[in-house]
Parts: C-alpha cells; structure tokens; sequence
C-alpha cells in the first residue's frame, strides 16, 4: 500500500506560533545589551554582571542541550516547546518584580535561561514534521527570522521604554508578553499533521542514543559544529558588548541599539534570501562559503568604523551574511547525519553555538586599556577566514545530489 503524503497549509500557522515564542525568548535574551552602562547603574553592578545576564543563556545551554534534545525526539516538539514557552513567560515576569534587586534578577534570568534550549533545539524538527523536503531550509530561515526579529526589538524598543519606565518595569513586559505568546502556542501549535509531508524515508529517523552515535561519525558535521561555534561566537559577542565596543569612539546607548538593530535588519533579510536561494538550487557549501566571506569586509567596518554611516553599514552587511549562514547549516547538518532525529543534530548544533559563551569571555578580557575591542574583534575576522577551511570540505549531502 502506497503512503500518502501531503503539506498542509495549516503548517503555517504551526510554523507561525513557534516563531512568535522564539521572538520573545530573544528579547528577554538580548533586552540589556544595549543599555549595559545604565542597567549597571540601576542595579548597582558593574559591566560584566550585566553581560552575565545575557551570557547565562550560552552557559545554560551547555548542560541542559542534550537532556533537552532527548525530551524532544522522544516525546516531540509539541510537549518540550510547551515545556520552555511556560518557563519562559513565568520566569520573565518574575525578574520584571525582582525590582532592582541584582540577585534576584539573574536566578530570574538563569530561569529564562533553562527554558531556552527547548525552543533552539526544535528549529529542525518543526520543518520535518510539517515541511516538505524542498522546503526545510526555507522554514528553519523563517524562524532565525524571528528569533532576529526578537533581538532587533530587544536592541531598539529597550532604550526607547527606558526613557518613560523603569528597567524592571519594562522587563515585567516583557515577560506578559511572553506569557502570552506561551499560551497562543499551546493552543494553535500541532505536533505533526494527518498525513507525512514528505516520501517515506525523507522523515523516519533513528533513536536519539544511535543517531547520536551516528551524527559524530559524520566527518563534514564536525565542521558544521566548528563553524557554528564561530559564526554564533562572533554574533553573541557583537551582540552581548554592543554598547562597550563602540563607547570608546564616542556612540550612545541609543547609536547602539540602532547599531544592533541594522545589524539584525541585514540578519533578517540574509535568512530570508540565501536558504531561499539555498533550497531553489538545492546546495549549500557554496552558499555557506558566501556567508562567511561576505561577513569579514562587515567585521572589519564594525572594527575600525568612526562615523556613523560606516559603522552603520557595517553592521548590516555582518548581519545579512553571518545570520543568513545559520539555517543553512542546521539543514545541511540535519541531512548529513540522517537518519539521525532532527532535535539530536539540532541540539549538538546549538549547543556548540552556545558553548561559544567562552569568546564572549575571551572578547571581555582582550579588550585594550581604554575599553577597545579591537583585538577581539580582529581575532573573530581572523576566525572567520580559517572557518573556509572547513566550509571547504563540506560538500553538499549526497541525498541532495541524488534528488536533483
């Protein structure tokens, strides 16, 4: 008997839902960043106990990736996203009634924290479950979408509200809203539809122990998880010290939020159009390779840049080219380690992007006398150009090939 399969167009408004609580964790993630120097301030800390707010989501990430990508393969995504989006929206209106009490702000924050990797781990399994092969990479690009949508409105509503509320008053906002979006998911989201979207073989996938086994076997996914712990490291520090790295040469808190915000408007349009790309021709080496070379001229700019205009510019063109570059090794990785389950792949993805918190350390300790992160940054460019290396030998999975 033949097995019908079809997409639905109810998939959206799966797809949809996932991507509104990925917002929120982002802006609960990203919403000190740009305003680092007023937040140590109120709450009576220095620089990097405000840095630590955002970094506790990397550290959390670490231990909690792979019990979380269990949770997920074993019982879906339906249940573990419920699971983060629930954390999420009770943990972000604690830290909103912390008040400017530091301490409880960041168990708060570590709370937010442990919900995070049960959104991140899922941004394959989603696809699988609902999307057509040809058109994976396409949705995983729309959820780092939103989750770019999420830091762009952290990095310019933050400063903004600042000026009229409190910053505990602004974070119990934050976290009503994410109560909310926890709660549209609970009630629209599906875990799978009535029939497969894809052929028999293009969805079944091993345990999560064997796929596991299987995914480190896997020469080219080994590069895949080295050139997401660069490409991750680089956007988490630009993004953690935004408002520290152009300080020193005169910007604002508010230049830096506009800084963050073109940066992820470049990263918005970047994961649109090169999965798209990505998916019409069916490869993705060559697309890897223009995102990481189109990322160092931006890095660069963002480096050295002393007006606004160069500055400005920069940031966008490093976010069109180094966001853009994420959904498309998610899905090469999830094709290369198959029949390894997608929340497995995604979960060892993820988890090396977050372990990159230690150059987001290492970014903080390099920097000059005078509070420059020029050697840090000209470190990441470097990085940047041996990450090639490795993109070099990812040639793109043989089952792509095959279905040409």
């Amino acid at each position: 008997m033949t097995t019908q399969y079809k997409v639905y167009p109810y998939r959206w408004a799966v797809l949809a839902v996932f991507m509104l609580v990925n917002i929120t964790i982002q802006i609960l993630w990203i919403s000190y960043a740009p305003i680092t120097g007023p937040a140590a301030a109120f709450y009576g800390v220095d620089d990097l106990q405000i840095g630590l707010l955002s970094m506790s989501f990397m550290i959390a990430f670490i231990p909690l990736s792979i019990p979380v990508s269990w949770v997920i393969d074993t019982y879906g995504f339906r249940p573990a996203v419920s699971i983060g989006a629930v954390m999420m929206g009770i943990f972000g209106i604690l830290r909103g009634m912390a008040g400017t009490n530091y301490t409880l702000v960041l168990w708060s924050t570590i709370g937010i924290a442990a919900a995070q990797p049960f959104l991140l781990n899922t941004w394959t399994k989603v696809p699988a479950n609902w999307f057509a092969l040809e058109e994976r990479v396409t949705a995983v690009g729309m959820v780092t979408l939103a989750s770019l949508v999420g830091t762009a409105l952290g990095m310019v509503l933050t400063p903004v509200l600042m000026e009229s509320l409190s910053i505990s008053t602004i974070q119990f906002y934050y976290g009503g809203i994410a109560a909310v979006s926890a709660i549209l998911f609970i009630i629209i989201s599906r875990e799978t539809p009535p029939t497969p979207p894809c052929p028999p073989g293009q969805e079944v996938r091993a345990l999560m122990l064997d796929g596991l086994k299987h995914a480190l076997t896997v020469k080219v996914f080994w590069f895949g998880l080295a050139i997401t712990f660069v490409g991750l490291g680089i956007f988490n520090g630009v993004t953690t010290w935004v408002e520290n790295i152009i300080r020193p040469r005169g910007f604002t808190p508010t230049d830096a939020g506009t800084l963050g915000a073109l940066m992820i408007v470049g990263g918005v349009i970047g994961a649109v159009v090169i999965p798209a790309f990505s998916d019409k021709y069916r490869k993705r080496q060559v697309f890897l390779l223009i995102a990481f070379i189109g990322a160092i001229p931006g890095l660069i700019g963002l480096t050295f840049a002393t007006s606004s205009i160069l500055l400005f510019s920069s940031a966008f063109v490093l976010g069109f080219f180094l966001t853009s570059a994420m959904p498309v090794i998610m899905q090469y990785t999830a094709e290369v380690t198959h029949p390894t389950p997608e929340g497995t792949s995604n979960g060892l993805i993820q988890l090396f992007g977050q372990a990159s918190v230690v150059f987001v350390f290492l970014m903080e300790a390099l920097k000059n006398s005078d509070g420059s992160f020029t050697p840090a940054l000209l470190v990441a460019a470097g990085l940047l150009v041996f990450s090639l290396f490795f993109i070099w030998q990812m040639k793109d999975p043989q089952e792509i090939i095959q279905n040409k």
